[in-house]
């Protein structure tokens, strides 16, 4: 499959580990380089701000979808090549996915597990096929991938958890298998 845009869904806070800064900015490149469009969330804090920025000094072309109620509090981000306002979350993350070819999670919080797990479902029901590549920088999603596992063995998964999600450890990994 040619992947032209990628979905990247991570918190709008850093976290506490440096290696998830470090990460996003190295995806960020990669994604620029591989001249894939960036489709996210349009905030210009935590992950989300470092990762659009990155993409954006090295060239790429990103495309932010913030809800109108986030703007203040994700406060979005100006400086893209195009920033969608949209009334709700749902809305957002509808054109997120209709606009994506892939999707890559990054560390974050509620809203990217939501985005995730959607994703996942939405696969499941055949709603898509796209591919989600979940990066467990620094053992992030260690413990999220442990119970998935658990999901597959108590036969809680209509397929094999692998033909749905990639794993990856590092961006170069994910670049690597996007190119």
């Amino acid at each position: 499959m040619d992947i032209r845009s990628v979905a990247v869904f991570c918190g709008s806070q850093n976290g506490k580990n440096p290696l998830f800064v470090q990460h996003a900015k190295e995806l960020g490149r990669f994604i620029a380089l591989l001249r894939v469009k960036l489709i996210y969330g349009g905030g210009n804090k935590g992950l989300m701000g470092v990762l659009a920025d990155a993409v954006m000094a090295n060239g790429g072309e990103v495309m932010g979808i913030i809800p109108e109620m986030l703007t203040v509090r994700e406060h979005q981000h100006t400086k893209l090549t195009e920033l969608a306002i949209v009334p709700d979350m749902h809305t957002r993350k509808k054109m997120i996915y209709e606009r994506c070819d892939a999707a890559i999670i990054l560390p974050g919080g509620f809203g990217t597990l939501d985005e995730l797990f959607e994703m996942l479902t939405w696969n499941q029901l055949k709603l898509h096929d796209k591919k989600i590549y979940l990066l467990n920088s620094g053992d992030f999603y260690s413990h999220l991938i442990k119970h998935l596992q658990l999901l597959q063995r108590e036969n809680f998964l209509y397929d094999h958890m692998e033909d749905k999600i990639i794993f990856c450890q590092t961006p170069v990994e994910i670049f690597n298998k996007l190119n």
